[in-house]
């Protein structure tokens, strides 16, 4: 039986998403085919091995409860796993018979060791979902679900994804990357802006998923704001030509062999876009399966996309955005490499839309993390 490590929670603003990601992965791994660890990680960083139900983790109490113990990743690749300290007390009687006998070091805890065979990071944004984490487990030598680290950090950051696909001939929505620093000189900044761009144009944090930090400027003074706004979240921003036409998500999955779902999800959002609050929390965002564009634009989407996947480097999964314009022509919009799995998640539905069930989606992406 295998032994698969879910990481939820971290310290980036979509801390609250994963927990909703994990409670659905976490319900719907087989438990006659794995043994699930459950790590999570608290807003402040903390990395805790936690034993507990699954709803408390829904509920974001999971941490305070008494089910968890400190615990980090042994990096010895020859010991594939997780320590756990502050298990057990080591009596005093007990320390100085150890001492006397075998020598051993005097220590106030004891050490245990969880053997991990394959990791699926369950966490969205910074710290997680940006390389950052799959750096350690490289390190740690362990299998992980998702994408590496080139890929990971290249998909986080949309000026560097802009790139790429430039270089590789993928269409891509018009942005311009915006330094904090360059916000000292806001009065040549703007009308630089608004000639290369035009109103209105989407303010977002260069590295932020779940649109968090996004906003529209359709002036001067919404421009600036918008700013403000998105180097709360980021040190670099990017602002990007509004596009018109239907906004429609594909799932990819695999690795050298990856191929979209056959069906595309059309989204229809009730707000001015779709921002983190209609992804999250407002249900009267529209969810169009399938979408409902021409055959030919929705192919041009699938094969647009996974040209996309490769020339990223892409491995695993990803969840790739575009925008369809009213001639037909796909433009793309953003990868997300670690995409949601809540109960309204459209990576997990699109599959399942394709043939899949949810449980033989988390199957399927488990034996591409052992693949490599």
């Amino acid at each position: 039986m295998l032994k698969v490590c879910l990481i939820f929670g971290g310290v980036s603003n979509e801390h609250e998403v994963s927990l909703l990601s994990m409670s659905g992965v976490a319900r719907n791994l087989d438990r006659s085919r794995y043994e699930v660890v459950m790590l999570g990680i608290t807003k402040s960083g903390k990395w805790l091995h936690y034993t507990g139900p699954i709803s408390l983790i829904e509920n974001g109490q999971w941490e305070l409860s008494q089910y968890v113990h400190p615990v980090t990743f042994s990096l010895d690749p020859a010991q594939r796993g997780l320590i756990l300290t502050g298990c057990a007390e080591v009596k005093a009687s007990e320390m100085i018979r150890r001492r006397i006998i075998a020598g051993t070091p005097l220590k106030r805890r004891e050490q245990k060791f969880i053997g991990v065979d394959v990791v699926f990071p369950v966490l969205h944004g910074k710290d997680g979902e940006d390389g950052t984490v799959q750096g350690l487990l490289e390190l740690a030598g362990i299998p992980y679900v998702g994408c590496g680290v080139l890929s990971s950090a290249l998909c986080m950051d949309k000026e560097y994804t802009h790139t790429v696909l430039q270089g590789a001939g993928v269409p891509k929505t018009k942005l311009i990357a915006v330094r904090r620093s360059e916000m000292d000189s806001f009065k040549e900044l703007a009308p630089r802006l608004r000639k290369e761009l035009g109103y209105p144009m989407f303010v977002k944090p260069a590295n932020s998923g779940s649109s968090v930090g996004i906003s529209k400027a359709a002036n001067r003074k919404e421009l600036l704001d918008a700013l403000e706004e998105a180097f709360k979240h980021d040190s670099k921003a990017v602002v990007e030509k509004a596009m018109k036409g239907t906004e429609v998500e594909c799932a990819v999955i695999g690795n050298d062999d990856a191929y979209a779902a056959d069906v595309l999800a059309e989204i229809v959002p009730t707000r001015e876009f779709y921002d983190y609050e209609a992804k999250y929390h407002d249900d009267s965002t529209e969810l169009v399966v399938p979408a409902r564009i021409s055959e030919e634009s929705a192919n041009q989407v699938k094969y647009l996309a996974v040209k996309a996947y490769k020339a990223l480097g892409c491995k695993g999964m990803a969840r790739v955005d575009f925008f369809v314009k009213p001639d037909g022509s796909p433009v793309l919009n953003e990868v997300n490499t670690i995409p949601g799995f809540t109960t309204i998640s459209m990576y997990p539905r699109l599959f399942m839309e394709h043939g899949m069930t949810y449980s033989g989606l988390l199957d399927r992406l488990i034996e591409l993390a052992i693949e490599g």
